[in-house]
């Protein structure tokens, strides 16, 4: 028994609708992705830098003085330390448009970068570059 409805072209509206889901997904695991590998990028220059930073303890105060009871850190040459590092490991040809900032104290090196990301595949309407950013910190600690 037919009850006289057509129903031919069901199934290939059922495939394309499929077929832009699956568009979609792979649109967000590949910029996703992108995002991952970017943030991961940035979260190992931030850690080299904060390094690099932190190591400037063991400046002058070291070989003249000793370390006493506490280390200090000069915040001024930890962030031309930090500086130095990101301009020796290229990072401003590897993430064009980065940015960093260096907060220094006498015991701790905060180091936040950020650089903007070319999606793989942008969305339509989408004229915004995100900005993927990562930080690191390194502490200096005196123990005997």
């Amino acid at each position: 028994m037919r009850d006289g409805r057509d129903e031919r072209g069901q199934t290939s509206l059922l495939i394309v609708g499929f077929a832009i889901v699956a568009v979609l997904m792979v649109a967000v695991v590949v910029d996703a992705s992108a995002a991952y590998l970017r943030r991961s990028g940035l979260d190992s220059l931030a850690d080299g830098a904060a390094l690099a930073a932190a190591q400037g303890v063991e400046g002058r105060q070291v070989y003249e003085g000793g370390l006493g009871r506490r280390a200090e850190l000069d915040p001024d040459q930890a962030r031309r330390d930090a500086a130095a590092y990101l301009s020796a490991v290229g990072a401003a040809r590897r993430y064009p448009g980065i940015s960093y900032d260096v907060e220094a104290g006498p015991d701790r090196v905060v180091v936040h970068v950020a650089a903007t990301l070319d999606l793989p595949i942008t969305p339509p309407g989408w004229d915004r570059r995100p900005v993927i950013s990562a930080t690191s910190a390194s502490f200096v600690l005196v123990s005997r």
